[in-house]
């Protein structure tokens, strides 16, 4: 009994030092449901864009992105060609309609870099996803890839968070664990803000370059297919699919 009473006073004490001042935010709606978008920049975006920016190198010769070609033009280097995936045939920006756990339009070792960024939270086989990816990649080819580890979820279409954990094996499987670099990005502040539907111009860079590798909002991901292409032994063939 007496020590579950100086249980209890010592959490109230932590309390009491450190106190939850949730201001604004003891709400249970966001402040936008748009990602603050309508506030501002996407608090995702700060990571995002600072990944890419840290790799422009590896975005060059031709390249692919998904649903349009925002990021290829913003960072790209030495650009040759680039085209846009989508499976939305009615996008008017997308050069190529397909479905990228099956992207048969696509040749094989095409790609010197492929952007993929907030996608594969979308695809529910996320290994035939990668697995294609692998494959269109010429060798040598980069892969710059982000997920979330907190989101909003959206309405239809959402089937996935990611750690970094996960996003090592992922990607190792397709691409071999030493041509995989995986890095966090976000805090537990970010993390929170962007759920409230924050934007990031409301965060200082001091807070929201603060790395937490326990509480990610979003994990990257660059991964180099070899130099002599082909398909990893770990992870099947290039379809997708174990060879039965």
């Amino acid at each position: 009994m007496m020590r579950r009473f100086r249980d209890r006073f010592a959490r109230r004490l932590r309390r009491l030092v450190r106190p939850a001042w949730l201001g604004t935010l003891r709400r249970t709606r966001p402040l936008s449901d748009r990602w603050g978008a309508d506030r501002g920049t996407p608090l995702d975006r700060y990571y995002i864009e600072g990944f890419l920016a840290d790799h422009r190198a590896d975005i060059r010769g031709r390249v692919l992105e998904v649903k349009d070609s925002g990021y290829t033009v913003r960072f790209g280097t030495a650009i040759e060609t680039h085209d846009v995936l989508d499976i939305d045939a009615h996008n008017p920006h997308a050069t190529i309609i397909a479905d990228l756990t099956a992207a048969d339009a696509i040749p094989s070792e095409r790609y010197d870099c492929f952007i993929l960024t907030q996608v594969l939270q979308s695809i529910f086989d996320t290994h035939a996803a990668i697995a294609e990816a692998h494959r269109i990649l010429k060798p040598a080819g980069v892969l710059l890839v982000t997920v979330p580890a907190v989101s909003p979820v959206i309405e239809s279409g959402d089937y996935w968070r990611f750690t970094a954990m996960a996003c090592q094996a992922l990607f190792a499987d397709a691409f071999g664990a030493e041509r995989v670099e995986v890095r966090s990005y976000g805090n537990v502040l970010s993390a929170i803000a962007f759920l409230a539907g924050m934007a990031w111009e409301e965060l200082s860079r001091r807070e929201l370059d603060v790395q937490d590798d326990r509480h990610p909002l979003l994990v990257a991901v660059r991964a180099v297919k070899s130099s002599a292409g082909g398909v990893h032994a770990g992870r099947g063939r290039a379809d997708g699919s174990d060879g039965g």
